[in-house]
């Protein structure tokens, strides 16, 4: 077998297959993943049986990285929780070199937005909330996590995260992003001050990173981003993967959260950290536009792109109290090209999807479509808008940039100086990932309206 994306490397199929004592019956990747691989492995065993595992692989791991969130590192935490009343599934083997996880398969249903019934909604919500709250009255001298560190206070695990992510920014990315740049400086310069005890943070934690079935949660997963840190973190975490899988009344859930793990739900920190993990999605993207692999779920990255760019400048506008003005956005006649672009999407809405049986396949095929309608919209506003973003970089700079690159380059440096205020970098901003939204507004679909939920 060749080593291409649908196919296990030979050494990794030798291995798994050592590890379960037997012989490699199926092997099918699973939708979703990002750079680490989802893969369903059958094993028939020697009594005849099958066992039924779940094979995470990262191919892209590489030792001189400098990236701290490894498969291992995840893997420790699993390792950690899977003897506690946290619900995690069982690692049976780890491989190295590339890095490769096996573990139980675990039953149920990721997406929470698929729930129809109202009370199931509320049950597996409220179910969640009592997870996350046994999570947080671990002791984290309790936990045996090697690769996260030795427990220290809530202020230096969040410098300790900052110096983390400003190097994966500065290591990972060829060009410069002033709000990036912006958002940094605001993080280290507003870090709260919170001196209670820390907990074990999940991280990118909430729905649609469990599983569910019969109204419960069956399994907690991807772990990636887990640290010591404030309960406030997750809150904050949670808050972000509800704008994209509305999770029921939020108040309510935090309000249950609060009472069942003893952590009063403080605004201002969630709010912080709500800054914070839009920024660590913001640098993770920017690492991956430079990459520009066509093997990764392209059309995914540009809608989810375009909205945590927007949701990072609104968590901004959030803590400074601001309420910038939305720019004049033109409505300009569709160009020539606008029916090939929608023909296209058309037949692959049409033809190709439910003609397709693989979940992958479909899943790159509406990724396609979205690939589609961004260029549309491209095709018809781009040339107005890189025009606009010109003229308000001219009236930060105090002179038109010959290129939007040069312009952010020349902005990112009066950032890093200090030279400008607060305010109008955040409207600048907003202004210009407005722009940004509305073209990917009809491959985004729902989410171009969805915002934070409420905390009260």
């Amino acid at each position: 077998m060749s080593d291409s994306e649908n196919t296990l490397p030979r050494p990794i199929e030798e291995w798994a297959a050592t590890v379960a004592g037997g012989r490699l019956k199926k092997a099918d990747r699973r939708p979703g993943g990002g750079r680490r691989e989802a893969w369903f492995v059958d094993f028939e065993l020697p009594d005849g049986s099958v066992a039924e595992w779940f094979l995470r692989l990262d191919r892209s791991t590489r030792v001189d990285s400098g990236d701290p969130y490894s498969t291992l590192r995840e893997t420790d935490v699993y390792l950690a929780l899977q003897d506690t009343a946290i619900p995690v599934p069982r690692i049976h083997g780890v491989h190295e070199r590339p890095q490769a996880v096996l573990s139980d398969r675990s039953d149920g249903e990721t997406w929470f937005s698929r729930i129809r019934d109202p009370e199931e909604q509320l049950s597996v919500a409220r179910d969640f909330m009592r997870h996350l709250a046994a999570l947080h009255r671990l002791d984290p001298a309790a936990l045996d996590i090697p690769a996260l560190g030795p427990v220290r206070s809530a202020r230096e695990h969040v410098t300790q995260e900052l110096d983390t992510w400003q190097r994966l920014y500065e290591q990972h990315g060829s060009h410069t992003d002033p709000l990036i740049e912006f958002a940094l400086g605001w993080l280290r310069r507003n870090i709260p001050a919170y001196d209670a005890p820390v907990v074990l943070v999940q991280g990118d934690t909430g729905p649609g990173n469990f599983l569910y079935a019969d109204g419960r949660v069956k399994a907690i997963l991807d772990w990636e981003l887990s640290h010591w840190g404030d309960p406030m973190d997750d809150i904050a975490w949670l808050s972000l993967r509800a704008v994209q899988e509305p999770f029921t009344h939020f108040p309510d859930r935090l309000k249950e959260y609060s009472e069942r793990s003893g952590h009063p739900i403080d605004p201002g920190r969630v709010r912080y950290h709500r800054v914070f993990a839009e920024t660590r999605i913001v640098i993770m993207g920017h690492g991956r536009a430079d990459a520009r692999s066509s093997r990764g779920e392209i059309g995914n990255g540009l809608i989810y792109g375009a909205l945590h760019h927007r949701l990072l400048v609104e968590t901004l506008a959030d803590v400074l109290a601001l309420e910038p003005e939305p720019p004049e956005l033109p409505d300009l006649p569709e160009t020539a090209q606008t029916w090939l672009y929608d023909a296209a999407s058309q037949q692959i809405r049409d033809v190709i999807v439910p003609r397709s049986q693989d979940p992958f396949v479909v899943l790159r095929a509406k990724g396609l479509a979205r690939i589609l309608k961004h260029l549309r919209d491209a095709d018809r506003y781009g040339r107005d808008f890189e025009e606009r973003e010109l003229r308000d970089l001219e009236a930060l700079l105090g002179r038109r940039p010959d290129t939007i690159a040069r312009g952010h380059d020349a902005l990112t440096r009066l950032v890093r100086e200090g030279a400008l205020g607060d305010e109008a970098l955040v409207r600048y901003f907003f202004r210009s990932t407005m722009r940004r939204t509305e073209l990917a507004r009809s491959a985004s679909g729902a989410l171009a309206e969805r915002h934070y939920p409420p905390l009260s």
